[in-house]
Formats: structure tokens, sequence, C-alpha cells
């Protein structure tokens, strides 16, 4: 691909002129959708990993806890995440935009440089932000009445530097393309730790400080264990000298994406915020572990996201290639997000019964609802506008974002005190839909690009009597054990008949296949017809 020339540069774009363009060509052996599926097939790996570690972690503070202490420590948690975002001023989401695009010009020095000077802004703003919920924990505490939520607070302020610094380095790992190590930080030793740290705070009495203290365990091992894998892996830009840029063109692209990252934690938080205004911290507990099994929906997107930004960063100046990559991603995504949440809204009582207890099978109208916003969502894009991110529309991710709160925000304060938690989930679902169709819309005015294609439509396709075949495992089968036995089963298979027999693979399919196991490309290969 040729770069764009000194005439077209953006004005976000720090990078210098440059006499040549350069090439970016691809070897054969690692075309983009080769780097999608093997980076994207790491990143589900060590999703799956986290997400089992992270329902296990519940489980166990969901028995060893009360459902009102489990969410004062929610309470919490979303206090602090809402104004972490306002610390790191976006800034994290720069390293994954500019650093490849130096890296794609082999200006290991720049891209050093970028990194460097986010690490250090977010470091002062960060512990800025921390200072002020420390000395403010009684007031915080005191607008939610639960005086035990102060306890929480003091603890959990001196995390909001430590999680910039671990948004930084997992981006970090993003932009170099070695995905793997994001894993290692973000899902396998963070949660390992918090595990069983919070299992032994807890078992040894700490009640609402164990489940914080093996929050904070968890964070800064993985942080340390981040660092190192950082250093020892990226050679090439830590080597080099380190050239500064300017941090006008780093904020102008990051500060947008800072706003839009604030409503988006807002919007993850507000259905807490709102549910603990008008109703009781139990509802918000209970609430809680249903928005987590319906979130088990963006594991795939959270696979490829990492690795689908940069991919379009580098290529944000080629529609076709674009095009290409986009539609690839969305039918995987698409794909592969569709058996799973016909799984999950058909068998929500059972999974909540048997993952957690009977007391939280309440949540079961709000975990539907939920996995019909997430699909949509994920199916568009996501709902942090990954393909707007990477075309560099910094500005209109923020537009869509403050779109996404407005809509929540309105349609939750109006449902949650007429039928409860199931109005904060119609709320949350409501958003995730208008902004997916809205980033939909936005790609196709602006670069032509769209994912819709016929073998789009053959996955839509099957979904229809695979969710006939749960339903009828659901209405027919006795018990709650062996529904949520069948039912998977029953779906999955269901599926990919219908996959075969409506000839849905493309060679994508068998390259991408190929990528995760030659024995899958076979299989792969076969349901072709080849």
């Amino acid at each position: 691909m040729v770069g764009p020339s000194d005439e077209e540069r953006s004005p976000l774009d720090p990078r210098p002129p440059s006499s040549e363009p350069a090439d970016e060509t691809l070897p054969p052996e690692d075309t983009s959708t080769a780097t999608m599926a093997k980076q994207g097939s790491i990143t589900f790996a060590g999703n799956l990993i986290g997400k089992v570690f992270g329902f296990l972690i519940v489980a166990i503070i969901t028995r060893l806890v009360s459902p009102s202490v489990y969410g004062l420590f929610i309470l919490a948690t979303s206090i602090i995440l809402f104004v972490q975002a306002f610390a790191n001023l976006g800034l994290p989401k720069a390293i994954d935009y500019f650093a490849p695009q130096y890296i794609a010009e082999d200006d290991y020095g720049r891209a050093k440089g970028v990194i460097v000077e986010v690490f250090a802004i977010m470091l002062i703003s960060s512990t800025v932000v921390a200072a002020l919920i420390f000395f403010n924990a009684d007031r915080i505490a005191l607008a939610f009445d639960e005086p035990a939520l102060a306890a929480a607070l003091l603890l959990l302020a001196i995390s909001v530097p430590f999680l910039a610094i671990n948004n930084a380095l997992l981006t970090s790992f993003g932009a170099i393309k070695r995905l793997r190590f994001r894993v290692y930080q973000r899902d396998i030793i963070r949660p390992t730790v918090r595990l069983f740290s919070t299992t032994l705070l807890l078992l040894v009495g700490f009640g609402l400080l164990g489940v914080v203290g093996g929050y904070l365990i968890g964070l800064l091992v993985a942080i340390t264990a981040g660092a190192v894998l950082l250093y020892r892996n990226a050679p090439k830009i830590l080597a080099a000298e380190t050239t500064l840029v300017s941090p006008g063109p780093l904020l102008s692209y990051s500060v947008p994406l800072a706003f839009a990252g604030i409503i988006y934690v807002f919007l993850g938080q507000i259905d807490y915020f709102v549910i603990g205004f008008f109703l009781s911290s139990e509802e918000v507990g209970i609430y809680r572990v249903g928005y987590a099994l319906a979130a088990n929906l963006m594991i795939f997107l959270s696979a490829v996201a990492p690795i689908f930004k940069p991919l379009i960063a580098e290529a944000k100046d080629d529609d076709e290639a674009v095009t290409e990559r986009y539609r690839t991603a969305t039918r995987w995504v698409a794909g592969l997000t569709l058996p799973l949440g016909l799984t999950i809204a058909l068998g929500a009582p059972e999974f909540l019964s048997l993952v957690f207890t009977p007391q939280y099978t309440a949540a079961t109208a709000a975990v539907i609802i939920l996995c019909v916003g997430y699909f949509i969502n994920a199916s568009c894009g996501g709902p942090d506008g990954t393909l707007l991110q990477g075309l560099g529309y910094a500005r209109l991710v923020f537009v869509n974002t403050t779109i996404l709160l407005a809509t929540n925000l309105v349609v939750s304060v109006t449902l949650v005190p007429r039928i409860g938690i199931t109005g904060a989930a119609i709320g949350t679902a409501s958003a995730l839909t208008i902004t997916g169709l809205a980033a939909l819309a936005e790609a196709y005015y602006f670069h032509g690009v769209h994912p819709f294609t016929t073998d789009l439509g053959k996955v839509f396709l099957a979904a229809i009597p695979a969710a006939i075949a749960g339903g009828l495992v659901v209405l027919f089968v006795p018990t709650t054990i062996l529904t949520a036995t069948v039912l998977p089963v029953a779906v999955y298979a269901t599926y990919a008949g219908v996959l075969v027999a409506t000839d849905a693979f493309t060679e994508d399919d068998a390259e991408i296949a190929a990528q995760l196991s030659p024995s899958l490309r076979r299989v792969v290969r076969l349901a072709r017809s080849e």
C-alpha cells in the first residue's frame, strides 16, 4: 500500500514528512487476514481463560459474602473506573494508533517517544485524581448513603494510577502486535492472583476489605509482570533513541477518546449508579451478575479488536483494504457470537442458578435483553467504535458515545423505578443498538465501507433453526443441570449444520482456520466441498 503524500497527511498525524513512502507490503504468510486470525485467536484464548477466572471469582465472592457487600464493592469499583477514565486522558488509545504507523515506517525512536510521553502524562494526571478520591471518600459514601463505601474507596484510590499504567501496557502490546503478552498480563496473571488472594482474604474473614484487597493485589502483580514482558519483548523500540513527538497531535487524537472513554465507562457503571440510587445494593449485586453473564457475548469482539484497530490504522487511506478487513472481522465476530448469544439467552435461568445461586435468577429478563443489545453492537464494530478509531475519527467516536450515554441514562432513569433492573437492561440494550447502527452508517458515509455480504447473510440465517432447536430443549428437558448441558450442544450442532448446508465457509475462512490449526483448516475445506 502506498502511503499518503506529505500534502495529504492528516493534521493529527505527528509523523515527519518522508521522501519515500514506506513499503507496507506484508509477506504472503503474514497477510492481514492471517495476522488478525493469529493474534485474534491468542486474545480469544486469553479472554476465555480470563472469563473462567472472572466467573470463579464472582462465584466465590457471592458465596462468601452477601449480595449487599458485593454490591458495595461494585459501587466502589464503578466509581474508581469512572474517575480513572478522566485520569488517563484517553492516551492509551494513542499508543495503538500512532505507534503502529511509526513501526510500519521503521521509525522506532518515535514509536518509543509516543509510549514514553503517554506514560509520563498519565502518571501525573492519575496521581492527582487518586488524591481527590482519597480525600473525598467520606463525602462520596455519604452521597450514596452507604458509610461502608468510604473504606473501600480509601483503599481503591491508590489503584487509579496503577490502572492507567495497566491500560498503557496492554495497548503497547497491541501496537507491536504481540498480543500473547497482553493475554499473559490481563487474562492469566491478574485474575489468577486475584482469585487466590481474594479467596484467602475472605476465608480469613476480611469481608468487603478482602474483596478490595484481592482486587489490588491482582492489579499490582499484573503490572509488574507486564512491565517485564514489554521490556524483554520490544527490543527494537526500547533500544532505539527516544524521539519525542509533538504532544499536540497525541492529545488531539486522545482527548476526544478520553471523553468518549469517560462516557463509555460511565455507561458501563451507570446502571449500577441508577439501580443503587433508586433500589438497594442487593439489587446492584444481582444485576451485576446478570450483566457479567450477558457481557460474555463480547468475548469474540474483544479478541479481534486489539489487532483490528492497528490493521485498520495501517490501511486507513486504502478503502479497499479497510473494507476487506472490516468484512472479514465482522463476519467472524458475528458468526461466533450468534450461537453463544442464543445459548446464554435461552438458558439464562439455568446458568444463573447453577453458576451462582438461585436468588440471582431474578436477573433472567435482564440477561436476555442485554444479549440482544450486545449482539447487535458487536456485529456493528463494538461499543467503543474500533473501526472509527482506526480510521482516525476520534471526535466522531466521542459523539457516538455521547448518544450512547444519553440514551441509556434517559431510558434507565425512566424505567428502573417502575420495573427494576429489567429497566436498566432495556436502557443499555437500546443505547448499544442505536450507536451500533450509527457507526455502520458513518463508516459507509465517510468511506463507503460496510460489512454486508451474502456470506454474512448465511451466518444470520443459520441462527433461526439453531434458536428453534435451543427453544425445544428449554421447553422439554426436565432438569436444570440437563438443560444447561444439552442446550449448547443442540444450538451449536444445529448452527454448524446449517452453515455447512448453505456452503457458508469461504477461502478467507480456510486461511483463518490455518492460523488456528491445520486440522481445522482441513475441516473447513471439507465443509466447502473442496
